[in-house]
């Protein structure tokens, strides 16, 4: 299964719908996880052109109350044999930053501690995927087993307004990987 993963959009404010060299970068896929920061159904509209679509908002009852594409804060996922978290802001316990290119989770969790119990904590269901957003930092690191996944800001990397990145996730029942894709390649 080929999954399109995206974040941070944040549309209306860098467009009416996210840079079209989305849309051929996830030519092809079987469904798309966006990990919040959405703010328009209109989005998930433009990207429900491309494929089934599942989200997660922060403070989804503001624009999305009615919408069965996105719950608040948190869901869970069963995609090809894998259980999938997907959350927007994603703090895991015994961490005190955000994993970013710069304090990947390698180098920061605890290294005595299960991350699987961690993220249970986070997810309520034991988790082989975390998809997440908010940073705006693209990275794929697999720790203990566990593929995270934050595809970075198609149009906001890194906080700055210019062409991003989303990410590629392939599952298989007894595989899971991702790539960080440059837009930029695109277009």
């Amino acid at each position: 299964m080929k999954v399109g993963v995206i974040s941070d959009t944040h549309n209306p404010s860098v467009g009416l719908q996210p840079p079209p060299e989305v849309a051929i970068a996830f030519q092809g896929v079987d469904v798309i996880l966006h990990a919040g920061d959405i703010y328009l159904p209109s989005c998930l509209d433009w990207l429900e052109a491309i494929a089934l679509v599942y989200a997660v908002e922060m403070g989804a009852g503001a624009h999305f109350k009615e919408d069965p594409r996105v719950v608040n804060n948190t869901r869970v996922l069963h995609l090809e044999g894998h259980t999938i978290g997907l959350t927007h802001d994603l703090m895991v316990p015994g961490m005190a930053q955000e994993i970013t290119e710069y304090s990947p989770l390698s180098q920061h969790f605890p290294p005595n501690a299960d991350l699987s119990t961690a993220l249970e904590s986070v997810f309520d269901a034991v988790v082989d995927v975390v998809i997440f957003g908010h940073t705006h930092y693209a990275i794929v690191e697999e720790y203990q087993g566990i593929l995270l996944v934050n595809p970075g800001s198609p149009s906001l990397p890194k906080q700055l307004r210019r062409l991003g990145q989303v990410a590629i996730m392939e599952l298989e029942p007894d595989h899971k990987s991702a790539e960080i894709l440059e837009l930029s390649r695109f277009s």
